[in-house]
């Protein structure tokens, strides 16, 4: 049985997620993060070692996050990971839908419910009349291969009767990493927000270069004092890393939304898209201050990795 979880988590509080992520490890081994705000976790081995059913895992499961961390969630439980998503995309806050007879829940949904059907294929496929999962499912396989093509009808079909090949892998590579800083009081100083922006970038740039990854978007969350928030993603000229490429980025961004006046409480950035670093391509330039400042770069992490993360600082942060 697999429950997906998704926790209530505001943008500025994704850092919360990997301590969340430890948590459901203390019910099984077997978790996959999904950033920004959820998780898989595959408790088959957890049901027969406490003896509990999924709804009362998910219980006590919701309590722990509502008491250590005082984070909410939905959760949705089926016998494969497709079926725990869509799950837990109908329940309700603060509840646990399980999803144990596929047929029945799959058959009276629109088939743009069916996970994995965007709205292309699912205009496609309602001008053939197959408007529903139940539809879909008694369909012939190769009635829906001629329509989205051999291999999309095969999963289409397959999952349509609510089966998923797809497994949960525990420890499996992020596809984003988000960090955070919140001001002591209202903060309308530029300067102070410009600093915690350069933070922000620095540190996900040494968790990015320290695992290998690069990243292809940023998004900025700011939080006003009224809890309000503002987000704003833009992509990268070039997958990276790099921190003075993700400063200026995070700059750019913030300087955008003409924030002169506003009381904010807190800043938080978000790398995403995130892929190997030898698979990513870079323009090579002809600047020699690039070469050295990615030289630099390299010392600093290499110092940093042997005297702590406080060993080598910006300036400007320095003061």
């Amino acid at each position: 049985m697999i429950l997906y979880v998704r926790f209530r988590l505001e943008p500025m509080y994704e850092a919360l997620l990997p301590h969340l992520i430890g948590m459901l490890g203390q019910f099984t081994p077997v978790v996959e993060a999904t950033p920004p705000d959820a998780a898989l976790a595959d408790v088959s081995g957890a049901v027969r070692y406490f003896g509990r059913g999924p709804a009362e895992l998910a219980a006590v499961i919701r309590v722990r996050a509502l008491a250590l961390y005082g984070v909410d969630c939905v959760i949705g439980a089926g016998p494969n990971p497709m079926l725990a998503r869509m799950a837990a995309r109908d329940a309700v806050p603060g509840t646990t839908l399980v999803a144990d007879d596929p047929e029945t829940f799959l058959r009276d949904k629109p088939v743009a419910a069916l996970y994995g059907v965007g709205p292309a294929t699912a205009r496609t496929l309602c001008s053939y009349g197959l408007d529903s999962v139940g539809r879909v499912a008694a369909a012939p396989l190769a009635v829906l291969q001629r329509i989205v093509g051999a291999r999309a009808g095969r999963e289409l079909w397959e999952r349509a009767r609510g089966i998923d090949r797809t497994a949960v892998v525990p420890n499996a590579a992020s596809r984003s990493v988000a960090a955070e800083r919140a001001f002591d009081r209202d903060e309308l100083d530029q300067d102070r927000h410009r600093r915690a922006l350069l933070s922000l970038a620095g540190e996900l740039g040494a968790r990015m270069r320290g695992e290998g990854q690069v990243c292809r978007s940023l998004t900025l969350t700011v939080r006003y004092a009224d809890r309000t928030t503002t987000t704003r993603t833009r992509t990268l000229r070039e997958p990276t890393a790099h921190t003075a490429d993700l400063a200026g980025t995070a700059y750019a961004m913030h300087e955008a939304l003409g924030l002169q006046r506003a009381r904010v409480r807190g800043i938080g950035l978000r790398a995403e898209g995130l892929a190997p670093a030898e698979k990513a391509a870079h323009q090579l330039s002809l600047d020699p201050a690039d070469d050295k400042a990615r030289r630099l770069e390299a010392v600093a992490d290499k110092a940093r990795a042997r005297f702590g993360p406080g060993a080598v600082v910006p300036g400007s942060l320095a003061a």
